[in-house]
Order: structure tokens, then C-alpha cells, then sequence
């Protein structure tokens, strides 16, 4: 069964048809994980499309498969399957980085609570990493 991540809305992320998937669309695995996020835009299930993060250094870019658009208020929520396993594993990494970034923001929203990211990153991998989705395993 697939896992999908859920993208924190406060951190950008861009979606951009692939106009030419070219072979890697074939080598679409149904246990290699997955992304959730909500759009402005629909996609349609099974279009393939280049996520890219430009927010984490280096910038993040993968390719994915639309596995579902759902309408929802104020846009869509999008499941993406990652078309290669290696994509999968860092989109993964770049999630978590992305997760720790909206525990710092909302501890400065909610609490008044300034933090560094380092600070932030310690206390969100001892309260929240063992809740966050396991690596992609294939199955």
C-alpha cells in the first residue's frame, strides 16, 4: 500500500506538466511512495508531472505520476506516485526538511517561540519523527 506524505502548505512547491515522460513513465512502481498536497490547478489521474521545490538548497526536482485529484475548498488535493525509487527516497528526505521548517514557522505563529533550525530540527525529530511515514520499501 502506498504512503503519501502531506506537503506543508506554507512551504512552496511547484507543479509542472511533463510534456515528454519519455521511458522512465514505464518504470512506475505501485509500492514506491508518494506526495500529498493541495493545488489551485487539477491534474488528471495518470499525468505525469516534474515537482519541484526550489525552497530546499539544493532545489528539489522529480518526476510523478498523478495517482488522484480530489476537489476540495480553495483548489484540489493531489496524490503523486514517484515514477523511480531514488526520487521517492529524497523527496522523502526534502519532506522532512520541509516538515521541521513549518514546526519552526508555527512555534513563532502559535507561541511566539523564535527557534533556529537546528533547535527546531531536534525537537521535531524527538517529537515527531517516529510519527513521520516510513521509507518506501517497495511493498
Amino acid at each position: 500500500m502506498r504512503q503519501y506524505i502531506r506537503h506543508p502548505a506554507d512551504i512552496p512547491i511547484e507543479l509542472v506538466p511533463a510534456e515528454d515522460a519519455g521511458a522512465r513513465s514505464r518504470l512506475l512502481d505501485a509500492g514506491i511512495g508518494g506526495l500529498a498536497l493541495r493545488s489551485r490547478r487539477a491534474f488528471a489521474p495518470a499525468r505525469v508531472v516534474t515537482v519541484r521545490i526550489a525552497w530546499v538548497q539544493p532545489p528539489f526536482s522529480a518526476t510523478a505520476r498523478v495517482a488522484w485529484c480530489r476537489s476540495c475548498k480553495g483548489g484540489y488535493e493531489l496524490g503523486l506516485a514517484f515514477i523511480d525509487s531514488d526520487d521517492a527516497f529524497r523527496a522523502r528526505m526534502v519532506e522532512q526538511v520541509c516538515h521541521i521548517e513549518h514546526y519552526r514557522r508555527r512555534q513563532l505563529r502559535t507561541g511566539g517561540r523564535e527557534m533556529t533550525a537546528d533547535e527546531a530540527a531536534r525537537e521535531w525529530i524527538e517529537c515527531r519523527a517516529a510519527r513521520f511515514p516510513a521509507a518506501w520499501t517497495g511493498s
